[in-house]
């Protein structure tokens, strides 16, 4: 029990602990294709006191499905129960750990009216999510490529994020007519200053050495290496997360971020990001274009213009209310704006942008509203209340949560 206790503190810092070192596109995928055996998309790698869960659709970027989640839960639960296992790993086959959710899948169903499985793919979900959170075992995701959206949300919960020279991490859902979800409006908020609101309204991408430098990953490591600290890991025999966090360690990489990063544009992501309203950030990227030389700003810009206007307010506000909020909070207040975005309540710009982007692919949205000004605040106001009929999301934070 102790030791569980310790596992519990040890994960909860380690957003906090990674932060405090720093001084100052949902998915774009190729194809769908199914592989026949839905077991084959989630595969187990066993070891003597390990299991390893692998993302296994290469040819969609690994892109998560409700029968991917629900066997995601199932092993997760199973191997917590286990007392023979004493920590568990996450990986992802070909070259993306995880591209997020197969929108053109929620697309597809919500378009037939299937209201029913879209609710099911977000609760089965974000119930991972927030077991991930919860988890009382140590659990190691080897990020070795593409992570976008719910692809992070899956992992950055958990107690150790291995990076390496090939990982990209984005959260683009805003160009796509959606909003951070999976638990990103609890790991952006947490980010230095305002980086979360910067990456959450832009869907600008992170490399790993960056991830490393703000807090979202643990460790580094060049892909090269990746095959023998899996082989490494696997050999062991612990549930010390300690040991396990020096075994990474030790085939870890001492990494800087290149001038170019955008961490070294903190100050003016602070002075830029910190208002209160989407309309007040825009006016200051505005003036300071303006008055600097600096392409960094008209290029935000660009960004921010090519987004959903009515996405760009919900998102702001909700990364503002997860500054607040914890993890179970958070997933049930993305629970109410995933379903509500779905049904189109007060916009059809979901179904729009994953239309624009993955199914006709004119990257040409007509966005409804097609204005920041013509956004009303009833229309923010409705994305955040219950989605109609449907139920709240239900997560087990009095068995999950025994230590709070």
């Amino acid at each position: 029990m102790q030791r569980l206790k310790a596992l519990e503190a040890l994960r909860r810092s380690s957003f906090q602990s990674s932060f405090s070192n720093l001084k100052r596109s949902f998915s774009a995928l190729p194809n769908y294709a199914q592989t026949d055996d839905l077991s084959d998309q989630v595969m187990v790698e066993g070891k003597p006191n390990s299991r390893a869960a692998i993302l296994n659709r290469p040819s969609a970027l690994n892109a998560l499905t409700t029968s991917m989640v629900a066997r995601l839960n199932r092993l997760y639960e199973s191997w917590e129960e286990n007392s023979s296992i004493g920590f568990v790993l996450m990986k992802g086959s070909g070259r993306a750990f995880c591209s997020g959710a197969d929108v053109v899948a929620l697309y597809n169903l919500s378009n037939e009216g299937n209201i029913e499985d879209c609710k099911k793919f977000f609760e089965t979900l974000y119930k991972f999510v927030y077991l991930q959170g919860t988890y009382l075992k140590p659990h190691v995701a080897l990020l070795d490529g593409i992570m976008m959206g719910a692809g992070a949300g899956i992992v950055l919960p958990g107690l150790f994020r291995l990076v390496t020279n090939k990982t990209v991490f984005s959260h683009p859902e805003v160009q796509m007519g959606f909003h951070p979800d999976a638990g990103a409006s609890f790991y952006l908020s947490r980010l230095p200053g305002y980086l979360g609101e910067y990456l959450a309204l832009t869907g600008d991408k992170l490399n790993g050495v960056e991830m490393i430098a703000c807090g979202l990953a643990t460790h580094y490591s060049l892909t090269a290496r990746i095959a023998g600290i899996d082989e490494r890991l696997g050999k062991m025999i612990t549930d010390d997360p300690s040991v396990i966090e020096s075994t990474l360690a030790a085939y870890g990489d001492l990494v800087y971020p290149d001038r170019r990063s955008v961490l070294y544009k903190l100050d003016a992501i602070d002075k830029c990001f910190c208002h209160d309203t989407v309309e007040e950030i825009l006016e200051a990227l505005e003036k300071e274009a303006a008055e600097s030389y600096d392409e960094w700003y008209s290029t935000t810009l660009k960004l921010l213009g090519e987004a959903s206007p009515l996405s760009l307010k919900v998102t702001l506000r909700s990364i503002r209310e997860g500054r607040f909020q914890s993890l179970d909070q958070c997933l049930a207040r993305e629970y109410r704006i995933s379903l509500n975005g779905i049904l189109k309540h007060a916009s059809p710009d979901f179904h729009e942008g994953v239309r624009s982007r993955l199914v006709d692919k004119d990257f040409a949205p007509k966005w409804n509203p097609p204005r920041l000004e013509d956004v009303s605040k009833e229309m923010v106001d409705s994305y955040f209340s219950r989605a109609g009929e449907l139920p709240e999301l239900e997560l087990p934070t009095a068995l999950r949560e025994p230590f709070v």
